[in-house]
């Protein structure tokens, strides 16, 4: 159970490759324009770093901040280390993190083995296994071509992201406007 999810919530499954992030990246914009406040939260499955060598706020947390907070007038940035866990990152405890007072919707990028609603985003050329068949949370598959299923959970073309963001909003529920968005009762 998410109890952190306080706004609507949806994410994206897939291997690796098959285009979470350029799906994401075309969706973003689409969202933003009619003023809806879309948190992403992503999983990484590797070691990163959005700091680099050279700047003050690397040198500082690397002398020993446990967290560092880096700001300006246009954004602001909290890493904080965890050298202490070994396991992956936990999706409840970073829904935490987001002010959601100031979002609308969370789209989540990964985390596909945990129990929340999802796409899944499959490519046949790419040659993995759907993954759907072990997945109740999945309630669409997007795809590039269509899949023989016994499955009655919607297809969608991977490639037209204008059908995905209407899937999207009706699964949510929520109304595209010019103005603010609103949630329907």
């Amino acid at each position: 159970m998410l109890e952190n999810a306080k706004i609507p919530l949806l994410g994206f499954a897939a291997f690796s490759g098959t285009g979470k992030t350029t799906l994401l990246s075309k969706v973003l914009p689409v969202l933003k324009s009619h003023g809806i406040r879309v948190g992403v939260l992503k999983h990484a499955h590797h070691n990163f770093d959005i700091d680099h060598p050279g700047k003050d706020s690397h040198t500082l947390r690397h002398a020993g901040a446990s967290q560092m907070l880096i700001a300006s007038s246009k954004r602001w940035a909290l890493m904080t280390e965890t050298p202490e866990k070994n396991d992956a990152p936990d999706l409840n405890e970073m829904l935490s993190q987001l002010d959601q007072s100031k979002l609308d919707m969370i789209l989540v990028e990964g985390f596909k083995g945990d129990s929340f609603p999802k796409i899944e985003l499959h490519r046949q050329s790419l040659g993995k296994p759907l993954l759907h068949c072990d997945d109740k949370d999945i309630i669409a598959i997007a795809t590039d071509d269509a899949i023989a299923t016994d499955s009655p959970i919607p297809q969608l073309d991977i490639n037209d992201e204008m059908k995905i963001i209407d899937f999207i909003l009706g699964y949510l529920n929520i109304s595209l406007q010019t103005e603010k968005p609103s949630i329907k009762a």
